[in-house]
């Protein structure tokens, strides 16, 4: 029976939050809305754009490319 190994990789990415922000300012959409779309809170949200995190999800760094239609061209191994 084969069973399922989840990998991760941590890459570092200096000034995303700043990145994130300013996408988030150039939006025409609240962040109530961007948030939602991401599928994540308001506040974490916030703790995301001050880099007040140690860690932030492939999938997560994905929702906000996805809510905000920008690549910030983080890439990760395949």
């Amino acid at each position: 029976m084969s069973r399922l190994m989840i990998v991760t990789f941590k890459k570092e990415v200096v000034g995303l939050g700043a990145k994130i922000r300013e996408a988030r300012i150039q939006s025409d959409e609240q962040l109530t809305q961007l948030a939602a779309k991401a599928g994540i809170s308001t506040p974490y949200w916030n703790r995301i754009e001050r880099e007040n995190l140690k860690e932030l999800p492939e999938d997560t760094l994905r929702g906000i490319e996805k809510a905000l239609g920008v690549d910030f061209g983080v890439t990760f191994p395949d």
